[in-house]
């Protein structure tokens, strides 16, 4: 038996780097920018607890472009490396530079956040360069050195007569990656990456006006005043926010902050945020955020602009699915956490406990932020409510906690533009809403428009009707069928006629005998000629509708549920054709009309007209049969 060290070799670490860690080529800036970052940070770190003996300076990290010479230079101004170090850090992989910093300085309360370190991170240079020269001065009194490879294993490392603190690493850009040496192209990169880095980064220069210089104004003899041009001057081309909106405490913002950031976060979106969460924990792992909530149409479609994930200012990724609970992905802003576990270059989520916890802090949060806008202002939090009610609805199907805290204000509207929690929706119906076997019936419409009639008939009895026409509502009233120990039952109000919907005592007696309908019954059969219709007689109020349309309500909803995902397709609903009922008002006139009318034509004119002006309420009535129905109205009137 025999005992060794291992040893992680650059030879045999680059293959493995160039086809496995970082197959996305861009990312090579993020990484290197984080370097610098990284020895910045540290540096004022080091100045803060006396252990280095020089002034930050106006430190900043540098990105310029040389298209003659095809190379891309990143210089900061952090504290650099000895000849040593570099053999140390760039040389032997198998050491993190970011790693011993922490461990030598885990006590003190003031370390600061590290981003990246040389190493691995270092080595995405070769992803895009074919030759890579690192110049670096130590923060200590130390001569500069000069590394050189050209992605082979072999280096050199001699000393430079570099001046001053920091470190040059400069990229012989490789022919199949000389895109980069556009101008846009690392623009593009900086702004999605590194548009909040925590130190400056300056990519070229720009112009303004001069703040030291005042535009003279000449008259001319006519009176006429000239104001010459302002004098323009070369300043740095900051590209970043190192100080934004997140990472301050929420006292210190007002909503005027939030709404810039906003607009700084999504510059091509016009309308506004409905409100903001500030996310902002230290423990049980580090947290700061802000979320917002947008304007949402009524469907579930994500929104072109998502949740963008940071870790220490620098940009990881848009898809924070396992951060973000599902339903919160329709949110926009920014979670910046150091905590959350991704792999060795920052693509992806890897599986932690750390994740569900982020992932239960940020759905109570949100939970919490909704509860206190509802109880602070209920007015305001009605107005929000179609545009904010898809998450909700969603959140309270997906997430069990959310829909515990989501039932105390979560909105229910009526048609009469009331809005009612589900307990006091309960508290409000419960006596003229519950049918004679104990049901309580809750009447909804899903178009006030296409329901008008069925909504005037249940309004006429005192019943309230909610207007709930969100896509996946199906699937939210089942749950809170079975979410409680009350009898609750919802149905559309055009699942049946009134009488039938919600059913008391007081039964309604048919002015036609049983004969009498079996005899009506099958002339409106022969009138409709569709399977796809059941006749119904039945004894109702003879000021109702002669004829009604109703879809039964366990049918459709099956239907909408399994079109919206789920329930439904389990049990093949559908792939069910439609389904309606004609429902035969026995108590009306018209009914009894087409009952004595002897006149055979005359008969089958009258059952086809009103079947017809009932098919018209619901839209059903289209074609050959809506010319027919027209030319038979004409005829009529003559």
């Amino acid at each position: 038996m025999s005992k060794g060290n291992i040893n992680v070799s650059v030879e045999n670490i680059f293959p493995l780097i160039k086809k496995f860690l970082y197959s996305d080529h861009e990312i090579f800036l993020r990484e290197l920018i984080s370097n610098g970052t990284d020895a910045t940070t540290k540096l004022k770190h080091l100045i803060s607890i006396g252990e280095a003996k020089t002034e930050l300076g106006d430190a900043k990290i540098e990105i310029s472009i040389n298209k003659d010479a095809k190379t891309i230079t990143i210089k900061d101004q952090g504290l650099g490396m000895t000849a040593d170090e570099v053999e140390k850090y760039i040389n032997q992989i198998a050491f993190s530079g970011a790693e011993e910093f922490l461990d030598k300085y885990k006590d003190d309360k003031n370390e600061t956040g590290v981003i990246g370190h040389f190493g691995l991170g270092f080595y995405s240079a070769f992803m895009v360069a074919d030759k890579v020269e690192l110049i670096t001065k130590s923060f200590k009194d130390e001569p500069a050195a000069h590394w050189t490879c050209d992605g082979s294993p072999e280096f050199t490392l001699e000393a430079h007569d570099k001046a001053d603190r920091g470190t040059e690493i400069i990229l012989h850009v490789a022919e199949d990656s000389l895109e980069f040496l556009e101008e846009s192209k690392i623009g593009g990169l900086l702004n999605k990456y590194n548009r909040f880095n925590q130190v400056p980064i300056k990519f070229g220069t720009k112009k303004v006006n001069d703040p030291d210089f005042t535009p003279q104004t000449t008259t001319d003899e006519e009176g006429k005043e000239t104001t010459e041009p302002h004098k323009q001057i070369d300043v740095d081309n900051i590209i970043n926010n190192t100080n934004p909106a997140w990472t301050k405490a929420p006292a210190d913002l007002n909503d005027e902050d939030y709404t810039n950031f906003y607009r700084e976060l999504y510059p091509t979106q016009f309308e506004e945020s409905l409100f903001h969460i500030h996310l902002n924990v230290d423990y049980p792992f580090n947290l700061t955020g802000i979320l917002f909530f947008p304007k949402l149409s009524q469907n579930l479609d994500m929104q072109k602009d998502k949740i963008q994930l940071y870790q220490n200012q620098v940009f990881v990724t848009d898809n924070v699915e396992g951060i973000v609970p599902d339903f919160l992905q329709m949110l926009k802003g920014v979670i910046d956490s150091p905590d959350i576990p991704l792999n060795v270059s920052r693509s992806g989520l890897q599986a932690d406990g750390a994740v569900k916890k982020i992932s239960g802090y940020i759905t109570k949060k949100v939970a919490d932020k909704l509860s206190s806008l509802f109880k602070k202002d209920r007015a305001d939090f009605e107005t929000k409510w179609n545009d904010i009610k898809v998450i909700i609805e969603y959140g309270m199907l997906s997430e069990d906690k959310f829909f515990d805290k989501a039932k105390k204000f979560a909105l229910y509207p009526t048609v009469a533009n009331s809005y009612f929690t589900f307990d006091e929706l309960i508290e409000k119906t419960k006596d003229t809403q519950t049918d004679k076997d104990g049901n309580h019936i809750i009447l909804y419409a899903a178009n006030k428009d296409a329901q008008h009639s069925y909504i005037q008939e249940a309004t006429a009895k005192g019943y309230e009707v909610l207007l709930l026409d969100s896509p996946i509502v199906s699937h939210l009233m089942q749950k809170l069928e079975t979410s409680g120990d009350a009898k609750v039952q919802f149905t559309r109000v055009d699942a049946d006629h009134i009488d039938n919907l919600i059913k008391k005592d007081d039964t309604v007696i048919s002015k036609l005998s049983d004969e009498e309908k079996e005899k009506l019954k099958p002339v409106i059969e022969g009138a409709v000629n569709n399977k796809t219709y059941t006749v119904q007689l039945e004894a109702m109020d003879s000021a109702a509708s002669p004829f009604l349309i109703t879809v039964p309500e366990f049918m459709r909803r099956m239907k909408e549920m399994q079109a919206s995902g789920g329930g439904g397709g389990m049990m093949g609903m559908g792939n069910f054709p439609d389904m309606y009922n004609l429902v035969v008002n026995a108590n009306h006139a018209l009914t009894s009309k087409i009952l004595v009318e002897v006149d055979a034509t005359k008969k089958s004119n009258l059952a086809q007209q009103a079947i017809d002006l009932a098919l018209l309420s619901k839209n059903l009535l289209k074609g050959e049969k809506l010319s027919a129905f027209l030319k038979r109205s004409v005829e009529l009137i003559d």
